[in-house]
């Protein structure tokens, strides 16, 4: 007897067949999923193939605003006319007498003499240049450094505090604020004539620590950068007025404190005709009366032409101003953020 052969199993096929049916559907009709009527891609796709070129094209905002050209050049003029002056100052701070009169004035002569300039400015007339400049820093620290601290004083008191006769006080500020300091010279000198303080560094130092623009500018900054309420708290917690002050306002009036300084020490510093009408004495001069004194010497008979040391003696002047504005600057940074951010 003959056994039939056993057909082989279809259902093992049927499997493979089916799950690969659908991956060769869905490949087949990805391509005309993805295509629109008429054979053409549609918009989304599209869009995307352009979205790179877009992407490259930064949009201007106000954190990123486009160059201006008038405005890069106005700029560029500010520049060289502050920075022309002090390079022809520096250029001819290194010339002796000869090559002063004799070279290019921005340009450097053949021998350089800088070092020899600065000695013989500092050495020159036994010494005057190192007398008047003690001088002139006296009369700073004496004059523009009152002049801060009372401007720091009655600028606070006056935000801060409500006290009868505040609107008055503020129309004199103001008032004083448009008075110019050459109208006041005259009664000062008059002034100070009559109680014998002229000739002496009273006369330079005293007219120095009212600084009117000072307080104003003082009043004007306490008033926005110390909150009311934080001072309100201080007290509530028991703090005295003198250690909030120098515990919680006065570090957030340190960016006016610095402007005020600087004002004050620059106006001292160049200060001039205040010194001029007040002082004869020269071992009282400041260091714009004392320059002053070597140029007129070339105009007297029998004088010496000092230009040279005139020049040196200029440049080794504002070397002090520059140091004091780069050491303070950070406080101004310090405070460039004040009130950009709302708790």
């Amino acid at each position: 007897m003959t056994t039939p052969p056993v057909p082989a199993p279809a259902a093992a096929a049927t499997p493979a067949t089916s799950a690969s049916t659908p991956a060769t559907t869905a490949v087949s009709t990805s391509p005309s999923a993805a295509r629109g009527p008429g054979g053409s891609s549609p918009a989304p796709l599209s869009a995307a193939r352009s979205a790179p070129k877009r992407r490259g094209r930064t949009p201007r905002t106000p954190l990123s605003p486009r160059p201006s050209l008038p405005l890069t050049l106005v700029t560029g003029l500010v520049l060289v006319y502050t920075l022309l002056p002090l390079a022809w100052l520096f250029i001819n701070a290194t010339k002796d007498q000869n090559g002063l009169l004799n070279s290019f004035g921005l340009w450097f002569a053949d021998d350089v003499n800088l070092w020899d300039n600065i000695t013989r400015t500092l050495s020159y007339d036994d010494g005057a240049f190192v007398r008047w400049l003690l001088n002139t820093l006296l009369y700073v620290v004496a004059g523009a450094g009152g002049a801060t601290v009372l401007a720091v004083l009655g600028g606070y008191a006056l935000a801060k505090f409500a006290f009868p006769g505040r609107r008055a006080v503020f129309a004199v500020v103001i008032g004083a604020v448009a008075v110019p300091g050459t109208a006041l010279a005259v009664p000062t000198f008059l002034m100070f004539s009559k109680m014998g303080l002229t000739n002496t560094p009273w006369a330079v130092i005293v007219p120095s620590l009212i600084s009117p623009f000072g307080l104003y500018l003082m009043w004007v900054f306490a008033a926005e950068a110390v909150p009311t309420e934080l001072l309100e708290a201080a007290r509530i917690d028991g703090s005295g007025e003198l250690r909030t002050f120098f515990r919680i306002a006065l570090p957030l009036l340190m960016p006016g404190t610095v402007t005020v300084l600087l004002f004050s020490m620059v106006a001292t510093w160049n200060n001039y005709f205040l010194p001029l009408i007040m002082i004869k004495d020269p071992d009282w001069y400041p260091l714009t009366l004392g320059l002053n004194a070597w140029n007129a010497q070339a105009q007297t008979a029998g004088g010496e032409p000092v230009f040279d040391l005139i020049i040196t003696g200029s440049l080794l002047t504002i070397v002090p101003i520059v140091a004091v504005f780069l050491l303070l600057q950070r406080y101004w940074q310090s405070g460039l953020a004040a009130g950009s951010v709302k708790e």
